[in-house]
């Protein structure tokens, strides 16, 4: 499986080296690769369907560029949008290093305003990624960015998972905050709670229908990565790329969505083949 931890080889430009290979993987990429395996399928799709080597990808709160290296590196141009400086200096950075800048642009704003500072109905693909967690109303923020999509495109959206913050908290002892999470309206433990609002899979796939795109899969990201001792995973031969592999085979098995930490929702415009 690939991850945006290992920048992928390009099928579209041949100069591009290969970084697939059977060495180890970070662990960070635990939490990164489901996504990008379904991601870089949906973007290798609308390459086909469009003809184009190269699309246009937007990436909402893209930050430092996890994912808009990754993409910009299969050829594709992405502008990033996020509303902190830092982050953005930061990204400015990473794709010199990578030798993608002519190919990722950053600007500063927000998924309120977002086409205060990028262009309505111009991106083939559009990556929401720990958005919606943050804003005031999910279902606008869902429409706005659906609204950057051509008439045919893909939405990547990504948000925490109500279930396995609740499963976190009860493993950890915390019951109290375990049941303020889980009876709560926004799957919220309390006041010190890094993460304001939490999802369940229907609320996710509810609030893409309901901005006119069809599903075009449901994944649970981590469903046991957040459980398993990070010094068993660190030091047990195998273990990394056993769990990676676990990780993939119960991602799109809705039985464990309701555990997952986070929940990834590949939204497809009505036009487009799914296919």
């Amino acid at each position: 499986m690939s991850d945006p931890m290992r920048p992928p080889a390009s099928p579209h430009h041949p100069g591009t080296t290969s970084q697939r290979s059977d060495a180890p993987r970070p662990r960070a990429a635990l939490r990164t690769a489901v996504v990008w395996e379904v991601l870089q399928d949906a973007l290798d799709r609308r390459v086909k369907a469009t003809g184009r080597e190269s699309l246009d990808v937007l990436d909402t709160g893209g930050g430092s560029g996890n994912f808009a290296v990754p993409v910009a590196l299969l050829g594709h141009r992405v502008t990033v949008v996020d509303p902190s400086p830092n982050a953005l200096f930061a990204l400015e950075r990473r794709t010199a290093e990578a030798g993608v800048a002519d190919r990722v642009k950053g600007v500063q704003g927000d998924a309120h305003g977002l086409f205060d500072v990028v262009e309505r109905g111009g991106f083939d693909a559009v990556l929401c990624h720990g958005v919606l967690e943050y804003v005031d109303d999910p279902a606008e923020g869902v429409r706005n960015v659906v609204a950057a999509l051509r008439s045919e495109g893909v939405l990547s959206l990504l948000a925490a998972g109500l279930g396995g913050a609740v499963l976190a908290r009860a493993l950890a002892g915390h019951f109290k905050e375990a049941r303020q999470a889980l009876t709560g309206p926004d799957g919220c433990w309390g006041a010190g709670d890094p993460v304001p609002r939490r999802f369940t899979a229907e609320q996710l796939t509810e609030l893409v229908e309901g901005a006119g795109l069809r599903v075009g899969s449901v994944h649970g990201v981590r469903v046991f990565a957040d459980l398993v001792p990070g010094v068993l995973v660190d030091t047990e031969p195998g273990a990394l790329e056993a769990l990676l592999k676990l990780e993939e085979a119960a991602a799109a098995l809705p039985a464990f969505h309701s555990v997952a930490t986070q929940l990834h929702v590949l939204g497809e415009t009505r036009g487009t083949d799914g296919s």
